[in-house]
């Protein structure tokens, strides 16, 4: 059993295969990196509400009996049943079963110069550049003594009004604003961010109340929301608009755009738009023994006979759907068709302020901010990791966020070939590792 993707639906197909498959099989998990990142606490890391640490957890604490290999796919063989990888160690790996569950990468050629000038939020490595990337404004802020510099310094420019786009805009807002009376020549005023969204109102994946509660509640923390304005070419420091305006700030954020992963485009796996084509069952069409779930793929939910989101509340119940239905296959019956009633979903707008919808019951304010905290505590997959994020949270609301910039800098008599990474050597057998 192979599983590529050590997301949220990857790992939770692999927990629930730990315990339900036959002791004869072996499960193998393939990520490129060997933590599960939680993805809706980014901002947070953006915003120093969050040590980095505490928003991922190690894949072998949540999976003692799954193999982990840390490497990058490079190829599917669906004829050979065989995956191909690079790493530390090449090798390529057979499969009865193979569950993809890669999810989406970013796509920074969404609009010209994004990818040259704008900084994307898709890992921890993201995160934590973004959070040292606002550091560095105000400190070379505080030193500058021309005022337009200054401003362009203290500017940042969101782009993308969903849930990571309001709530990356919301957390640099809350930094900023509590950090700048550390730095003797910043004012309140000179903090600018700017939340840009193509579409008439922020959250479309929330009610149209919602949306406009959570631009009112923006605006009224000082963050300038544009609505139905779209970024036509970014540049250094500058994005024009395409209506012939321009906004100039030092940071761009970019929250927009996905394509699929290189491997799964090369693949002769049938796709709509860059993501796989998946039968009711979640079986990849035309595959008896591929799975595909989660973001990197199409399906549609039986129980409404709509496209689902790609979101990790929809992406776990998928991996449940997998999982059980790898084993009815083992034991010769039919797999089932994915059916899944949402609850609702929950987004944080910034200085203890969240917007909810659950069922038919719309929230917001602070009671939507304790609500969100509990559920994403909840979530946090080992017991460890629920009371370093519980311990956390709760110092952050009585002692300053931290501001120190975290850039992990060598020192340079240690900076030698080896020591600054492992050389490739295709003289050990993979299944050592």
């Amino acid at each position: 059993m192979v599983i590529v993707g050590g997301g949220f639906a990857g790992v939770t197909v692999a927990r629930l295969l730990e315990r339900r498959l036959p002791k004869s099989w072996e499960v193998f998990l393939l990520s490129r990196s060997n933590q599960l990142t939680y993805n809706p606490l980014l901002p947070e890391v953006v915003g120093g509400a969050l040590l980095p640490g505490h928003a991922v957890a190690p894949l072998r604490l949540m999976l003692p009996k799954t193999r982990i290999r840390m490497v990058t796919v490079n190829a599917i063989d669906p004829l050979e049943q065989s995956v191909s990888y690079t790493g530390v160690v090449n090798g390529c790996l057979r499969y009865d079963h193979l569950v993809l569950a890669t999810g989406m990468a970013a796509h920074m050629d969404t609009v010209p110069g994004m990818a040259a000038h704008a900084l994307p939020l898709k890992t921890l490595g993201d995160a934590l550049h973004l959070r040292n990337r606002v550091l560095h404004c105000m400190e070379e802020a505080t030193l500058t003594n021309d005022p337009d510099r200054r401003a362009w310094l203290m500017t940042f420019v969101v782009v993308g009004g969903g849930f990571s786009g309001v709530e990356t805009a919301g957390e640099i807002m809350d930094f900023a604003a509590s950090a700048y009376r550390f730095y003797r020549n910043l004012k309140r005023n000179d903090v600018r961010v700017v939340l840009l969204h193509s579409g008439p109102r922020l959250l479309p994946e929330l009610s149209a109340g919602l949306g406009k509660y959570t631009v009112s509640a923006l605006r009224r923390r000082g963050i300038e929301v544009r609505l139905n304005t779209r970024a036509s070419i970014i540049e250094h420091g500058t994005v024009r608009l395409h209506d012939g305006g321009e906004i100039i700030g030092a940071t761009i954020v970019s929250t927009i755009g996905v394509t699929a992963h290189r491997f799964i485009r090369d693949s002769p796996l049938p796709t709509q738009r860059g993501r796989l084509i998946a039968d009711p069952d979640l079986r990849v069409a035309g595959f008896d023994d591929i799975w595909a779930l989660g973001d990197c793929a199409t399906i549609t939910n039986a129980s409404d006979a709509l496209p689902c989101p790609p979101t990790a509340q929809f992406a776990v119940r998928q991996a449940n759907t997998v999982a059980a239905n790898i084993i009815a296959k083992l034991r010769g019956s039919a797999p089932a068709a994915f059916r899944y009633q949402p609850i609702g979903q929950i987004a944080s707008i910034g200085h203890h302020r969240a917007v909810a919808q659950i069922y038919r019951f719309r929230i917001h304010g602070i009671a939507a901010w304790l609500l969100w905290r509990a559920v994403y505590l909840l979530k946090m997959p080992t017991i460890a990791g629920k009371v370093r994020l519980f311990i956390e949270w709760t110092l952050a609301m009585f002692f300053p966020r931290d501001l120190g910039c975290l850039d992990f800098e060598r020192t340079a008599a240690t900076l030698s070939p080896a020591a600054t990474r492992c050389a490739p050597h295709n003289g050990r057998s993979a299944d050592a590792l």
